[in-house]
């Protein structure tokens, strides 16, 4: 897709601001970020609006990430992160490329995982504690494969996230949960960080969330499986760094 550098920064920012603050990100927000003028920001809006990156809800004069635009976001990440694979720590920068230090709040989010994960003597309550940990650490849904069945945690802290005030997007999420397991066996997704973003949800293309998953080989299996499900609208970054980091630790304890 061709894009300017400009372009793809203001799309990574919209997507970055969005997934913080809840609301639709205008150019007036995004004009002072970049140092230009609001006009110039709509005019690259509109660019990104006419190649499906962003939408502007019927009720707003901002704009929100689609589901194409935060799978361009989030291929910049794991690029970026393929070229840096066997470095520690083990997180993701921002596509932004502003310059920062890792920031401290992962770090010890990282830590707490593993001390909470180490401290357990048997393979399945090790698995359980790392996807407690994630659900606290991200307010998603937390899930992961333990001898052939599938362990669930936080469906009530992911239904108290804003996008679940719909009771239609609640059943839609059910539904997908429903089919959830058996997708996994028989799909049995290859790659060490699996990410389905909205409709790329093979079992649950209207339920609008994305579901983040990292393969592991355990006692159980070569191909167990550890992840969160949430709404499309999350930190990725963050959110991808604690799945793929829980994965590892696994892997090595287990």
């Amino acid at each position: 897709m061709d894009l300017t550098e400009r372009q793809k920064e203001i799309l990574f920012a919209i997507v970055e601001e969005y997934s913080e603050m809840a609301t639709p990100v205008g150019s007036v927000t995004l004009a002072k970020l970049f140092d230009v003028s609001s006009a110039t920001i709509r005019t690259e809006m509109a660019r990104l609006e006419s190649l499906g990156l962003i939408a502007q809800p019927h009720t707003s004069a901002g704009r929100i990430p689609t589901d194409a635009g935060y799978r361009l976001y989030v291929n910049s990440m794991t690029e970026e992160v393929d070229r840096e694979i066997d470095s520690e720590p083990d997180y993701y920068e921002s596509p932004l490329q502003i310059k920062i230090s890792t920031p401290p709040s992962l770090d010890r989010s990282a830590h707490a995982l593993e001390m909470r994960v180490s401290s357990q003597a048997r393979a399945d309550l090790a698995i359980r504690s790392a996807v407690d940990s994630l659900v606290e650490l991200t307010g998603n849904l937390g899930l992961a494969t333990i001898d052939g069945q599938l362990y669930l945690s936080g469906i009530s802290r992911l239904f108290t996230q804003p996008e679940f005030s719909d009771n239609s997007r609640v059943q839609a999420v059910a539904k997908l949960l429903d089919n959830l397991e058996p997708w996994l066996r028989e799909a049995a997704p290859g790659d060490p960080l699996n990410i389905f973003i909205g409709q790329e949800n093979p079992i649950g293309r209207s339920s609008e969330v994305s579901l983040i998953i990292s393969k592991f080989r355990s006692p159980y299996s070569d191909n167990s499986y550890i992840g969160v499900l949430g709404p499309t609208r999350q930190n990725y970054s963050r959110v991808m760094s604690l799945v793929r980091h829980a994965g590892n630790k696994l892997e090595e304890i287990l």
